[in-house]
Formats: C-alpha cells, structure tokens, sequence
C-alpha cells in the first residue's frame, strides 16, 4: 500500500511538530466508513444525510500509522468544534489522506462543501414511479371485467 510521510514543524503549533506517517486504506474500510457516518431511505436507497466532517476526519485517522509520542492528532481533535486542529492543518492532513485513499476529486469536492449547500445528488424518479405504480395498479384493478357466475 501507497504511503506519505508529513514532517511538520511549528507552523500549526509546537504541539503539532514532528513526523507523521499516512498510509492508503482499504477499499472495504473507506467503504465501511462513509456508510457508518451516511444515511440511506430504506426504500429508494437514496442518501438522506452524511456527516462528512466525520467521514473526513475518520479517513485521516485510519491512514495515520505514525504520529510523535503525544499522539496530537486525535478522532476528536480532528471533530472538535472548539478545542479542534487549525483549519489548514485540517485541509493539509484531509489533501494527504484523500490523496492516498483514492478519494476522487468530485468525492474530495463533495466531502469538503459546506452541507448546507445544495445536494449534487441528482433527484430519483423511484419514488415518484413507485407512487404512480400503486395507483396504476389500483385503477388497473377497478378497470378489470367482472366475472360473473353463468345463470342456469
């Protein structure tokens, strides 16, 4: 597997200087990943909802071998909201590990947007067929010859 060393120094903070050492994931593990932190409809399959800071944030920490002794990059520094890592170590560690993981650059793209924005997923029509199928299957039934018994 593909691997990156990152040397830092005291740019982000003295605590983050040293040697760190990224290796590529599996494909089952990035896979477990994004569906551990992503919520699907249980009839279309469509996305409801991911958490693509965890997503992220996971993938750096699964591809993290080595880190000095204190061990400053933790799963909950990389999601803390106040006593999180600066922001450009963040976009740093999350550029080495997508680079390593295959990550591809709509994927990266899709990850590091705001989640507020608009879903760059496109819209399904098997709801909409589903809905139309029951109500055609209804009328089909309504439309159907009546048998009715022979008179003797």
């Amino acid at each position: 597997m593909r691997s990156e060393v990152l040397e830092l120094d005291n740019r982000y903070g003295s605590e983050y200087a040293g040697v760190y050492l990224f290796q590529e994931i599996s494909w089952a593990k990035r896979s477990r990943l994004i569906q551990r932190y992503t919520k699907y409809h249980p009839i279309t399959g469509q996305i409801i909802s991911s958490d693509f800071v965890a997503i992220q944030a996971e993938t750096i920490i699964a591809s993290l071998k080595k880190q000095p002794e204190h061990n400053p990059i933790t799963l909950q520094k990389l999601l803390g909201e106040e006593d999180g890592i600066p922001i450009e170590l963040g976009e740093l560690l999350s550029r080495i590990a997508n680079k390593l993981c295959g990550i591809t650059p709509d994927e990266q793209r899709f990850l590091s947007e705001p989640s507020d924005e608009a879903n760059p997923t496109q819209h399904s029509q098997s709801t909409d067929s589903a809905k139309n199928s029951a109500n055609c299957q209804a009328k089909s039934e309504e439309s159907q010859p009546k048998t009715s018994k022979p008179s003797s």
